[in-house]
């Protein structure tokens, strides 16, 4: 099994560079403009949000990677420009054309990327002079993939980041990437601008079938709040610098190459539910033996977005009953006499039989850690899913609250 190492970036694989600047999008000179860019051309694949109100990049992306050949992404925090209409197309087109000029490569192979408060403006004169820095500062260093992750951050309290390796045929091809994600999240990816790069030699067909096998176990598994945002986007780009044998779909070399992007997508979303906007501990919901995959998710998907359920874990109360509870609600098949709830291995509900005060004072302690594991045992087929969550604090009121002003 492949395992990614929370570090890197998208400058761990080879042929790429990168720069985070601050434009004066933001207060407080927060960095708030990244550049991702590659030596040459590279096959390309994205996702997008299934929000029918998407925002003005998400528009201009889904029209220039329909080609599968992309240079480099350019993004900002700060300001979402959603809603927007011809005005935040125009800048979204306008941005990506100045970019690649700055860069000295076609327009059409510039992709943008922003996240923020939706409804606003972006500031042209200072996200084009922000794009010229970042140009100017480009490197292929780790400090720069760190300086790039911090400036796609909003409410996110540190950056993100991920990397993984493998040998394919006789080369080491590398997973680098990083994203930001804090709250506005779930259902299908979330209020999240996620960056992969490569340097496996692979064919754009093979790339996004591998794409979008690895969120959909990973960033479509994170829940926060139940909101979906304007600005999902996830985009990988493939140099070929590795010098593998191209990897094609159905191959040996595919299954290797899409188990290490999975786990680089899987690092990058426990790091985004386990900083959900004031949380104070990480969730992993497990629903197993389930009678159907759709009935494991379903219900796993209930309990992690459930208010009450991710209150009791801020409490720390082994409330047990809102985590069956939303599982009844969910619409998957369940039987109460046979349904097992776990925190952590500590049983809290067995088949008809409740916690006692000493079963209590384990639940207890489970609930102190800063990492919490939910299982669900529906003893009802073989089916299972986990859904990665967080808890809601009383910051998570205060941070919303506040949002735009």
């Amino acid at each position: 099994m492949i395992k990614a190492r929370l570090e890197g970036g998208v400058t761990s694989a080879k042929g790429f560079r990168a720069a985070g600047v601050s434009a004066g999008i933001r207060h407080g000179g927060r960095r708030d403009v990244a550049l991702v860019a590659a030596c040459r051309p590279c096959a390309a694949a994205a996702m997008f949000t299934t929000n029918a109100v998407a925002a003005a990049p998400v528009l201009f992306d889904r029209k220039t990677v329909a080609s599968g050949r992309i240079q480099a992404i350019l993004a900002n925090s700060g300001i979402a420009n959603a809603c927007t209409g011809e005005r935040g197309l125009a800048d979204a087109a306008r941005s990506a054309a100045e970019t690649a000029r700055l860069l000295g490569i076609p327009e059409g192979l510039v992709l943008v990327a922003s996240t923020g408060v939706i409804g606003k403006p972006l500031p042209m004169d200072r996200l084009l002079a922000g794009a010229r820095d970042a140009v100017a500062v480009l490197s292929p260093s780790p400090a720069a993939a760190e300086d790039a992750a911090r400036a796609i951050m909003t409410t996110d309290t540190r950056p993100k980041r991920a990397s993984a390796t493998v040998r394919i045929g006789g080369k080491t091809v590398t997973v680098g990437g990083m994203c930001k994600g804090s709250g506005m999240i779930e259902p299908n990816m979330a209020t999240m601008l996620g960056f992969l790069t490569t340097d496996a030699d692979i064919s754009p067909v093979a790339l996004k079938k591998a794409l979008k096998a690895a969120v959909s176990k990973s960033f479509n598994r994170v829940v926060v709040d139940g909101d979906e945002s304007t600005n999902d986007s996830v985009f990988i780009l493939a140099s070929g610098a590795a010098g593998n044998p191209r990897i094609k779909s159905g191959t040996a070399d595919f299954r290797l190459f899409a188990e290490a992007l999975a786990a680089v997508c899987t690092a990058l979303a426990r790091q985004m539910a386990a900083d959900g906007e004031g949380a104070t501990k990480f969730v992993s919901v497990t629903v197993r033996n389930a009678a159907t995959e759709r009935d494991a998710e379903r219900a796993a998907r209930a309990i992690a977005r459930s208010p009450l359920a991710k209150t009791s874990w801020f409490g720390k109360d082994p409330n047990w009953g809102r985590v069956l509870a939303a599982v009844g609600y969910s619409g998957a098949k369940v039987d109460d006499r046979k349904a097992e709830v776990f925190y952590g291995k500590t049983w809290a509900y067995r088949k008809g039989k409740t916690a006692d005060a000493p079963q209590l004072a384990k639940l207890a302690a489970e609930l102190e850690k800063p990492e919490l594991d939910v299982t669900v045992d529906l003893h009802l087929g073989k089916a299972s899913a986990t859904i990665y969550t967080c808890d809601f604090s009383l910051d998570y009121v205060h941070i919303n609250a506040d949002y735009t002003t």
